[in-house]
């Protein structure tokens, strides 16, 4: 299928993208089945008037594809209006695919489930309640990539040549749900995807949406074999979830992580993801025992402002090609015994917006960098001035993934002139 697609080159883009990550404040993952187009265009006013011109959004797979065979021309329908909607606020969307995993939960349609499997890690949503099930792997299993292809498929005829479309992201955080047995099956996998979204979607841009883990593990599915489909690579990264980071709000891991993708698949990088939950200041307040359920701190919003500026700042100069903040806003407290939120608090609490609609500090900052931003260094570029790499081999990376990454900051950190881990 190679040979109907050609890859873009990214390095083009031009000025440093500034985006954010959508889920509708009053229906989270349930904005599909509970589709509302007029809070939608709200929302993206709101988006458009701080200046974050990239929206990414998330196709739930159970809402898109029921069946294996069967596509949801309604959200197709939903996913166009969507589009318009984008396009008449000038805008562009990245929607995401196959999506998959969202904050501590595996959002998948029930056919992906199989009792023989071992349960996974993160228990999975679907048909309405939370399982606590096996899953079958989505890169062997020829009943799920044919149906993955068929829904990559149909996005992309719907999508073809809107003016709103900016890339294509064939998942978010996929590790989480499903790994690869090998490099080789991977880039298979990858080949027929992103084939499948150019051939019939115009050439469109296509992108995978990695996090950390992907560069703490080897999961056979790393920057490099990406690269071998996407257009750029995406990066998410939060230094207070990652155990080798002594400060929660080492904002320097955000650029180094994007450096260390970068290198690995000398392909430009978008830092797709990346934010920090703040205390409610608006009743309702967490209560006792939710407290205890955090699985990590919160943050005043003074706080919140600072690491916000900090980190666009440093991702701008290590030469990635944007950054899409996670995310647009906390949720109502109606939604807060659903999952996600109900197993997962500070979930509820990631958003530049309160649940209410007001900005938060971290929204003006957004806001100001968007105002203020000049024309970015081109990324590809930028790896010349990385004189920390300089004696490295991206191939050996992937024997010790959490010993070499580990090591690789505290150069980095050398390197910057800031005090080492």
């Amino acid at each position: 299928m190679r040979e109907e697609w050609v890859i873009v080159d990214a390095t083009n883009i031009g000025q440093f993208l500034m985006g954010v990550n959508y889920w509708p404040r009053a229906k989270a993952m349930y904005w599909w089945e509970r589709f509302d187009l007029d809070e939608v265009k709200k929302d993206f006013e709101r988006i458009a008037e701080y200046g974050l011109g990239l929206v990414r959004i998330f196709l739930v797979w159970e809402a898109f594809q029921p069946t294996p065979k069967q596509v949801s021309v309604e959200n197709l329908k939903r996913l166009i209006a969507v589009a318009d909607l984008a396009s008449d606020t000038g805008i562009s969307l990245m929607p995401t695919l196959f999506c998959g995993h969202m904050s501590g939960v595996n959002w998948l349609p029930e056919w992906v489930l199989d009792e023989d499997c071992i349960r996974q890690r993160f228990p999975v949503y679907t048909g309405g309640r939370l399982h606590f099930r096996g899953l079958k792997n989505v890169y062997t299993d020829k009943v799920i990539s044919n149906a993955q292809e068929l829904l990559c498929r149909e996005v992309a005829r719907a999508m073809e040549g809107h003016r709103a479309l900016f890339a294509c992201d064939l998942g978010n955080e996929s590790s989480n749900c499903f790994v690869p047995p090998d490099r080789e099956t991977a880039r298979s996998w990858l080949e027929t995807m992103a084939g499948t979204l150019k051939a019939n979607g115009g050439g469109c841009m296509v992108t995978f949406g990695m996090h950390a883990e992907d560069l703490e593990e080897d999961r056979a599915l790393g920057p490099g074999e990406a690269a071998t489909v996407c257009d750029f690579l995406s990066m998410h990264g939060y230094p207070f979830y990652l155990k080798w980071v002594d400060d929660p709000l080492d904002y320097e891991v955000l650029p180094f992580l994007g450096a260390v993708t970068e290198w690995l698949g000398e392909k430009p990088v978008l830092f797709q993801e990346f934010g920090i939950p703040s205390y409610p200041v608006i009743p309702p307040f967490l209560k006792g025992d939710e407290s205890d359920r955090l699985r990590g701190r919160l943050w005043d919003e003074e706080t919140g402002a600072i690491y916000y500026r900090h980190a666009l700042e440093r991702l701008q100069q290590e030469g990635m090609i944007g950054a899409v903040a996670w995310c647009f806003g906390d949720y109502v407290p109606g939604l807060w015994n659903h999952p996600p939120l109900r197993e997962n608090p500070h979930e509820r609490f990631f958003g530049l917006f309160r649940y209410d609609g007001s900005a938060k500090l971290a929204a003006e900052v957004a806001r100001e960098f968007a105002g203020s931003r000049k024309v970015r260094t081109v990324a590809m570029e930028v790896r010349y001035r990385r004189p920390w790499l300089d004696e490295e081999k991206p191939e050996v990376f992937y024997l010790d993934p959490q010993a070499n990454l580990k090591r690789l900051y505290r150069k980095y950190k050398a390197w910057t002139g800031l005090s080492a881990i």
